[in-house]
């Protein structure tokens, strides 16, 4: 007794394409979940809530972290505008975890397209900041097309200074 083909070679291909490409998409979902777990607080530990506020906070989001000398000591978690317009953020950071009050937040990111987060630098005053404090020192986000701008606006200032030099020898 022959067993008879369900499928033509073309369609078992075609399966097997489709399972891959489910397979990889399933992949990726995977990965961005498991890649944002990783910054929610650790369950049982306290935390106390700060504020700064921003010009600009852009690719930073709310779930993002928040470091001191590049460990990770909280995450933001929430972000709203202010009556001119700039942003607020509302960040949680470990209780044990003691800033003065003069210390600063800048957004910043891991490498050139990397995720935003918000370094903090902590300051030397002897006052610390308590839990519902606002920064009173921060630094917007880096736009990249503004920094691609600077060094080409840079470039064409030394290229023409070199030519009003070479022009007056």
């Amino acid at each position: 007794m022959k067993i008879i083909e369900l499928y033509t070679k073309e369609e078992t291909r075609n399966l097997k394409m489709g399972l891959a490409v489910i397979a990889a998409v399933m992949a990726i979902f995977l990965a961005v979940v498991l890649s944002r777990s990783e910054i929610a607080p650790k369950e049982g530990g306290r935390y106390y809530q700060l504020y700064a506020r921003f010009n600009r906070t852009d690719g930073l989001q709310v779930g993002d972290i928040v470091r001191l000398s590049g460990i990770d000591v909280g995450r933001v978690t929430d972000a709203v505008l202010d009556d001119d317009f700039k942003a607020i953020l509302k960040m949680e950071v470990k209780e044990e975890v003691k800033l003065p009050d003069d210390s600063s937040a800048a957004i910043v990111s891991f490498g050139i397209m990397g995720k935003k987060y918000i370094e903090i630098e902590p300051g030397g005053s002897e006052d610390l900041l308590k839990s519902g404090d606002e920064f009173a020192y921060t630094q917007d986000a880096m736009v990249l097309e503004e920094l691609i701008e600077r060094i080409i606006g840079i470039g064409k200032a030394k290229r023409q200074n070199k030519k009003e030099n070479n022009k007056d020898e």
